[in-house]
């Protein structure tokens, strides 16, 4: 029977699935429906259950009930080839990058194009500049190697992988997370246009100005469950947010988070005749950043803003100890300082990061919760040289739960937990240990609307504390409304410093103005 506006074709479906990890119950008895040729978003806290139920279509998840089937045909659990021969393509959130291989090389893994049986590199780079037209995102080079591009840029490489088998079906899991503005504009457009063409995407996102904007249909998710599912404008942001965290929580959420504007977190003035706690001068990185200055007062956090590219991470991991060939001087509390060339030195000065590569730089996957939270002052759960466990959990207990993260899996492996949870193990990290100086980058990125408000106001009261807290982030709207000042950062160079005044809020037009070179700050 031909289908029609009332009989949609169903390209996905979920029908009872439920998947149980040791004691959590990941999913429970999920049902959904994914229309042919639409944008389907699923949505809710970290841990409740989106991403595990886009594994499942995958053929990443081994699911241990219920039926998953594509275009009417029974997909085998856990079998990652039986879901690509069904059409089924995935961009996850974590990247499956090869960092020695070239960037045409990672787009083409598992599809090596060749001719007459040979390896036709050059019909490779062909394809692989018609991929970079067709995301509109200009040609990220083809012959670097993957490992020297930003994550930005790795995930657009992932994005036109997906491309090469000509899917049926896209699932994308956060995809925009770390994209700047004009890369997110680029992203969108090439979605619509997979659309047009009849692709089902399937998207897993945390951002609700994306979600309106893309998605046909929403299922929310709570505690491992598909709580509802709505066509756009079905359902207000307020009322998926309350579905989402529950009446309860919901409430409480909309008054703080990201909702029709950006948060409101700032919460007090900066005394401008306090010494400075960090002082930057000259700071360079050959080939990345020029003669970069700046200053961080107690209390004050100073957003970095820049497209991708503008080198604003190498700012912050250079300050970190973690860019040997950085140079210039650094001052804390106005006493001079050796450059830090190594991340423990950087330590010692009282220096913290937060590292926008959270899984290869931040965590120690293997090792508990608990653990990671603990590893930057380990002395302070010892006694006589000897970890002491129960102090040491005690200890990190008290700084996961102001994140609201889940203290009786404290013990827990740190891979087991979404990504959302992993980054509030680095925030907390930070909590339990306090720095003199704060640098947090992409901090929110792969966050769900409940944790992002709790960890901006975290960020704020570090800095109530006395922390200096340096911020760099993809989402503007978060920069502009934690920031007391910002500074922009172009190809590299300092465009100049945008200052709060009074009450007044910081203008995203300035902002976006200098970061494109369209106008100097006054």
């Amino acid at each position: 029977m031909e289908s029609t506006k009332s009989d949609p074709v169903i390209a996905v479906a979920l029908k009872a699935v439920s998947k149980t990890y040791g004691a959590t119950r990941a999913l429970m008895d999920v049902d959904v429906a994914i229309h042919e040729g639409t944008v389907h978003a699923l949505i809710g806290e970290n841990g409740a259950g989106k991403s595990t139920a886009l594994g499942t279509i995958a053929g990443r998840v081994d699911f241990d009930g219920g039926v998953v089937e594509v275009f009417g045909e029974q997909l085998e659990p856990g079998n990652l080839r039986a879901a690509r021969r069904s059409g089924i393509s995935a961009i996850y959130q974590e990247l499956t990058i090869i960092p020695h291989l070239d960037a045409a090389a990672n787009v083409f893994l598992g599809s090596v194009l060749s001719r007459f049986g040979v390896l036709s590199a050059s019909e490779m780079r062909r394809r692989y500049v018609q991929l970079c037209a067709q995301l509109e995102v200009g040609v990220v080079p083809a012959g670097v190697p993957a490992g020297t591009l930003s994550v930005a840029e790795q995930q657009l490489l992932e994005i036109m992988r997906s491309l090469v088998v000509d899917p049926r079906v896209i699932l994308f899991d956060e995809p925009s997370a770390s994209l700047a503005v004009e890369e997110r504009e680029a992203l969108y457009k090439a979605i619509e246009g997979l659309r047009k063409r009849g692709v089902t995407i399937v998207i897993v996102s945390h951002n609700f100005d994306e979600i309106e904007r893309l998605a046909d249909r929403v299922t929310v998710f709570r505690n491992g469950r598909a709580i509802v599912t709505s066509a756009r404008g079905e359902h207000s942001r307020a009322e998926l947010v309350r579905a989402m965290l529950g009446e309860q929580r919901g409430d409480q959420t909309l008054g703080r988070v990201l909702m029709d504007k950006p948060v409101e977190i700032h919460s007090r003035p900066v005394d401008s005749d306090a010494s400075p706690i960090l002082e930057v001068v000259g700071l360079s990185v050959p080939g990345v950043i020029e003669n970069i200055d700046l200053e961080v007062k107690p209390g004050e956090i100073l957003g970095i803003a820049g497209l991708v590219g503008s080198g604003r991470s190498t700012l912050l991991r250079a300050i970190a100890g973690a860019e040997p060939t950085a140079r210039g001087t650094i001052r804390l509390s106005g006493v001079e300082q050796a450059w830090p060339r190594t991340v423990r030195a950087a330590r010692k000065l009282g220096i913290g990061l937060i590292p926008e590569d959270r899984k290869g730089e931040g965590l120690v996957l293997l090792r508990s919760a608990a653990d990671n939270i603990a590893l930057s002052n380990l002395r302070a759960a010892s006694s006589g040289g000897v970890i002491r466990r129960s102090k040491l959990r005690g200890m990190v207990a008290e700084a996961s739960s102001k994140l609201n993260f889940p203290t009786a899996r404290l013990g827990e492996r740190s891979d087991r937990f979404s990504g959302g949870n992993q980054q509030k193990l680095l925030m907390a990290r930070w909590l339990y240990d306090r720095p003199r100086v704060l640098l947090a980058d992409e901090p929110t990125r792969g966050i769900d609307i409940g944790a992002k408000g709790e960890l901006l106001e975290s960020l704020r009261k570090m800095a109530d504390d006395g922390v200096g807290v340096v911020v760099v982030s993809s989402e503007l709207e978060e920069v502009l409304a934690v920031s007391d000042r910002v500074l922009v950062v172009a190809k590299g160079q300092s465009m100049g410093l945008i200052e709060r005044t009074g009450d007044q809020q910081l203008a995203m037009e300035d902002v976006l103005n200098a970061a494109f070179g369209l106008k100097e700050i006054a």
